[in-house]
């Protein structure tokens, strides 16, 4: 069954999360403040993983630093970031989540010419929403991702909303052997086929964390990234309740997540409004229950043995809605994505047919595969009118999760296996469980061939990746 390979990979990880290395998760790694003009470098580095007194681990990283330096920009205010190649292979960037130009998208061979290793490229966008988004290549994907090449970019309200503080978690998973190394085996079809490379280290905020300090009475915003290549999380807060504001940078009808969890599949975000509402000089784990049998704590909230700062919780606040246009359900043009392929999906893994690209294939959508990362020539499996409203249904006809993710737009998420999604609910990566099936909508306003692929990375490289082409499509345009 999947949950058996998933325990013989992941049980050393598991324990190596909660191994109990100090840090505090809270401010770590001051982000660059909000600006239009950034810098940074792709390159060999070595990082302290696993805690300062282990040996580091030689990883590839943006501006030596796992994760990446938080780009903090402005709503509205336009942005240029320079990106160096310092590696010996071809890199892009990808700005996951932001509705920008086609031509700045960061996919080689379809929205850019890679950056090859000694050059530079100059990203240029003004983001139209506000929130929380991330950065990775779109480039050999699977080894620059999995060794350390992902970072925050958080895109400030033009106001800022009633919290006492703010924090940033970046969850990241790697494979990691006995000397604290990254492990070989990238693009082993057998997991490519299953659950995709899940690690057995997982980092919050590029250490193996203990404890984030916090203090009775405080309201926290969380912002929580999920850049690992394949983990899902399913996160518990001992004795607090999380209210979900956001998903995937855009806000939604606060709510608390079902069951108490917050579900991050790999590339999603979720902002969540936390108010410390424990006992002073206390600690409460936030813990990762999602592989049935392999529960671990991520992180302790610490409390402060100070005087809680305000008796009862303040009034919850919501957060102001970004600009996106509402799809016309009922003139809408409908797609349905059929997701295919992988093992255990009747009998084993069955041949992919139609592949294009290199590598192998071990799933599709409707039928066809595209492996790799993408590149020129790839056909779309639907082209949209620039202006109208879609309703694409993504079914899942395998006995694995998807993330998937959609370029340059977000979507309403309207349907789950026919039932409302209530909360209304825009995200850029949907989670679909085995056999689901997801409804959802958008307003096809920005011209070009957009990637639609799953974010657990394997899967995308072994050929679970398509192209809607909206307008006339085309490559490279600004």
């Amino acid at each position: 069954m999947p949950d058996d390979f998933i325990r013989r990979i992941s049980r050393r990880a598991l324990l190596s999360a909660g191994a109990g290395f100090v840090v505090t998760t809270a401010g770590r790694r001051a982000s660059a403040r909000a600006n239009r003009d950034f810098r940074i470098a792709a390159a060999p580095a070595r990082a302290s993983l696993t805690g300062h007194d282990r040996r580091p681990t030689d990883v590839w990283a943006y501006n030596e630093a796992v994760p990446g330096p938080t780009l903090r920009v402005r709503q509205g205010e336009p942005v240029r970031i320079i990106v160096d190649n310092r590696l010996d292979q071809d890199t892009t960037v990808h700005w996951h989540g932001i509705r920008l130009p086609i031509g700045m998208d960061g996919v080689p061979g379809i929205s850019q010419p890679p950056i090859r290793p000694g050059e530079t490229f100059v990203y240029e966008f003004t983001p139209p929403d506000a929130g929380t988004f991330w950065y990775h290549p779109h480039a050999n994907s699977l080894q620059q991702l999995g060794r350390g090449l992902a970072g925050p970019l958080i895109v400030e309200e033009r106001a800022p909303i009633a919290v006492d503080r703010e924090l940033l978690w970046t969850v990241m998973d790697w494979r990691l052997n006995p000397d604290a190394q990254i492990a070989a085996g990238f693009g082993n079809m057998m997991e490519a086929a299953m659950s995709g490379r899940i690690g057995n280290t997982v980092t919050l905020n590029g250490v193996v964390a203990t404890d984030a300090p916090v203090r009775a009475g405080e309201r926290v915003r969380i912002r929580l990234v999920n850049a690992a290549l394949a983990r899902i999380a399913a996160l518990r807060f001992e004795g607090h309740r999380p209210v979900i504001i956001a998903i995937d940078g855009q806000p939604c009808d606060p709510h608390e997540p079902a069951d108490g969890r917050l579900l991050l599949g790999p590339a999603t975000r979720i902002d969540i409004l936390l108010d410390m509402q424990g006992e002073p000089g206390r600690r409460y784990r936030v813990v990762d229950d999602f592989y049935d049998g392999l529960d671990y704590w991520l992180v302790h909230l610490a409390y402060d043995k100070a005087a809680p700062t305000r008796a009862h919780p303040p009034a919850m606040l919501s957060l102001p809605r970004n600009p996106l246009p509402e799809p016309d359900l009922k003139a809408a043009e409908r797609r349905e994505l059929v997701l295919q392929g992988g093992m255990m999906g009747g009998g084993g893994m069955r041949a992919m047919g139609g592949m294009t690209g290199m590598g192998r294939a071990a799933w599709a959508i409707n039928g066809t595969s595209m492996t790799g990362d993408g590149h020129a020539g790839m056909a779309p499996v639907a082209t949209l009118g620039l202006g109208r409203s879609c309703v694409l249904t993504l079914r899942n006809e395998t006995a694995w999760w998807h993330p998937m993710h959609l370029h340059g737009h977000s979507f309403r998420v309207l349907r789950r296996n026919g039932a409302a999604v209530p909360h209304r609910v825009w995200a850029d990566t949907v989670l679909l469980a085995p056999r689901e099936t997801v409804d959802v909508a958008f307003v096809a306003d920005n011209p070009g061939d957009w990637m639609l692929h799953c974010h657990v990375t394997d899967h995308m490289a072994a050929g679970l990746m398509t192209i809607l082409r909206i307008g006339d499509g085309g490559s490279h345009k600004r």
